[in-house]
This record gives structure tokens, C-alpha cells and sequence, in this order.
């Protein structure tokens, strides 16, 4: 090349560089460039979309976490109404065995005392059949008012 430049040749070189430039880049840097804004848009929105994931993922896991709290929170409070419950069954269930005891041992006081009522009835006859028998034998003579025929041993 010569220092001076030739201009009859710089022209053309400038041109057909221009030409193509122009060529090139539309051929090949603006769908890489489109390419690469493509990946970058994507990506992006990827990014935010994974970001929305994890926020709904940790929503869920917090509503979970309330929905567990608040199902323990009523599972207890059943057990609990249950227990108190089954306190007052037995509750209940021994008064009335207690009630029943009570009236089983009056109803056997009660019977113990008539018939010992009875019996003692039955001993008081006795014992004045008795009386009158001995009475009777030792007197040797009917204290109804009847006599009574001596046996021969007396």
C-alpha cells in the first residue's frame, strides 16, 4: 500500500466493507442479538416465574401449616369434650350405682327387720306355748279352762 491512499481504490473498499457490514449484520448479528434478547426475555421470565412458584409454594406451606394447627386445635378440643364427657357418664353411672347400692341395702335392712319383726313374733308364741305347756304340766291341770287328765307317773 502506499501512504498516500489510493483513492480509486479506497472507495470501493469503503463500499463494498459498508456493503458488507450491512450484509453481515443482517444476515448474522441481528438474529444473533435478537437471539440472545430472546434468551434473555425468557430467562427473565423464567426467573419470575420460579420467584411466583416459590412464593405461592411458601403460601401453600404456611396455609397448610395454619390448616394443621387449626385441625389439631379442633381434634383436641373434641378429645377434650370426649374426656369430659366420659367423665360424666362414669360420673353419672357411679352415683347410680351408688343410689342403687343405697336402695338395695335399705330394701335389705327393711326385709332383715321383718323378718326379725316376725321371728320375734314367732318366739313370743312360742315361748307363751311354751309357758303354758310347762305350766300346764306342772300344774297338771288345762289352764284354758278345761282339766287335763294326770298322767300316772306324777
Amino acid at each position: 500500500m502506499h501512504i498516500p491512499p489510493n483513492w480509486g481504490i479506497f472507495f470501493p473498499l469503503l463500499v463494498s466493507f459498508l456493503i458488507f457490514w450491512l450484509l453481515f449484520s443482517r444476515v448474522f448479528v441481528r438474529p444473533f442479538l435478537n437471539l440472545l434478547n430472546e434468551r434473555e426475555r425468557r430467562l427473565k421470565e423464567l426467573n419470575d416465574r420460579a420467584g411466583r412458584l416459590l412464593e405461592e409454594a411458601q403460601t401453600a406451606e404456611s396455609r397448610r401449616e395454619q390448616e394443621l394447627a387449626e385441625f389439631r386445635r379442633e381434634a383436641l378440643g373434641r378429645r377434650e369434650a370426649a374426656r369430659r364427657e366420659a367423665e360424666q357418664d362414669g360420673a353419672k353411672l357411679l352415683e347410680d350405682a351408688r343410689v342403687q347400692a343405697r336402695e338395695t341395702v335399705q330394701s335389705v335392712r327393711q326385709q332383715l327387720e321383718s323378718d326379725l319383726l316376725a321371728a320375734q313374733g314367732r318366739l313370743e308364741e312360742f315361748g307363751q306355748r311354751l309357758a303354758v305347756d310347762l305350766a300346764q304340766q306342772l300344774l297338771r291341770r288345762d289352764l284354758n279352762g278345761s282339766a287335763k287328765p294326770r298322767s300316772a307317773n306324777n
